[in-house]
């Protein structure tokens, strides 16, 4: 099995910035695609930014210019910098891994096959 823990969630003002991590262990593939995702309340869940093993990076739209993802191979660890954040930035983000048969891009909680329990991000 694969285990993913995210930490770095918090609250911010408007304008505020945030780095989130994620940690992963267990039966991870460290050339495996890894990405970000989240949801707000009563909201389906928001691709957010994904990387490939090699680095290779995309983003959401409504995040370009503002986050940052990067990862770690040697220590299996993914971030995900946030700057210039809104109130529309609030919600739970999910770090996830394992794509099979897709590309690695930017998707909800369907595009993978493991997820970690989230950290809650709040801009006022």
């Amino acid at each position: 099995d694969v285990q993913l823990v995210e930490s770095g969630g918090g609250s911010v003002q408007t304008g505020g910035s945030l780095t989130l991590s994620c940690a992963a262990s267990g039966d991870y593939y460290a050339r495996w695609c890894m990405g970000w995702f989240r949801q707000a309340p009563g909201k389906g869940s928001e691709g957010v930014a994904a990387i490939d093993e090699v680095g290779a990076t995309t983003y959401a739209d409504s995040v370009k210019g503002r986050f940052t993802i990067s990862r770690d191979n040697t220590k299996s660890n993914m971030y995900l910098q946030l700057s210039n954040l809104s109130p529309e930035d609030t919600a739970m983000y999910y770090c996830a891994t394992g794509v099979v048969g897709r590309p690695c891009i930017p998707g909800g909680s369907t595009w993978y096959m493991y997820r970690g329990q989230g950290t809650q991000v709040t801009v006022s």
